[in-house]
């Protein structure tokens, strides 16, 4: 059951002199994304077709995160009311697919993929509180504010599922972290890259992905401050099943907060 709907946000607030240009860009990509939910369900329902309870769970979860991508944009479509979301949304979904025909996970078991959700959710959680912070716009603030916040439940969904996996499969410390640590540097794909291409750059111009990754990097990464990588620091370290509090996890985020100030820099130089 959805915790909001679209028609809760107060759209009246919107206020067209707060809009930032360099965050609609981001908004445009990320209502894509969000909104291909449905094709993550179907991926999910294949990898766990015997398992009727995380199946209706897997289902519920993408029909909230469709509803993030329809909210961000019909958002970004009064930022620019030159711009189409469902034209922009079929041409990614012409370009982007998922697999979806594998019938096993493609982190090599059903704890390993668990555990990408969660790095995912982790990271969506924290990008929208960062953006929800950084924007002035006060619809989009409250819009950001309630994904978030679907999104550490989300979390929450996943992990309690991955600890019920994780007691039959039994994987490593070590093989838990690979898995995390491959998740993460998988947000350079041709997912966000592609989606940015879609929805801020015209038809007819080729789509590359360095170029793509590195515009939408550029920007994202601005927007995050030292908490909300302590935040998520601590998510991840719960999710691998360390101490998500304490001086390892302490020393995880500034070593993450160090590396993602060079990571933008290299984007921005990119850009």
């Amino acid at each position: 059951m959805k915790h909001w709907r679209i028609e809760d946000v107060c759209w009246d607030r919107f206020s067209p002199g707060k809009v930032d240009p360099r965050i609609v860009k981001l908004v445009k990509a990320a209502a894509m994304v969000e909104r291909n939910g449905t094709d993550y369900a179907l991926y999910l329902n294949n990898v766990f077709r015997d398992d009727p309870d995380f199946r209706q769970a897997a289902d519920a979860w993408a029909v909230e995160e469709v509803q993030h991508g329809e909210a961000l944009g019909r958002w970004a479509m009064l930022a620019d009311p030159s711009w189409n979301f469902t034209t922009a949304f079929a041409r990614y979904k012409a370009g982007y697919t998922l697999p979806l025909a594998a019938e096993t996970s493609v982190r090599g078991s059903r704890t390993g993929e668990l555990i990408a959700r969660c790095m995912v959710e982790t990271g969506t959680s924290s990008y929208y509180t960062a953006l929800a912070e950084a924007a002035e716009e006060p619809v989009l603030q409250e819009i950001c504010r309630l994904i978030a916040a679907d999104e550490f439940r989300h979390f929450k969904l996943f992990y309690d599922h991955m600890r019920r996996y994780l007691g039959r499969e039994r994987i490593g410390l070590l093989h838990r972290l690979r898995i995390a640590a491959g998740r993460i540097t998988e947000s350079e794909d041709d997912e966000l890259a592609f989606a940015f291409h879609c929805g801020n750059e015209p038809g007819e111009q080729p789509y590359r992905h360095d170029r793509c990754i590195a515009a939408y990097m550029a920007e994202a990464i601005g927007f995050y401050r030292y908490r909300h990588v302590e935040r998520g620091m601590g998510m991840m370290f719960k999710a691998v099943g360390l101490p998500p509090r304490g001086r390892l996890s302490a020393l995880a985020a500034r070593l993450g907060w160090t590396l993602l100030q060079r990571r933008q820099a290299r984007f921005a130089r990119l850009a």
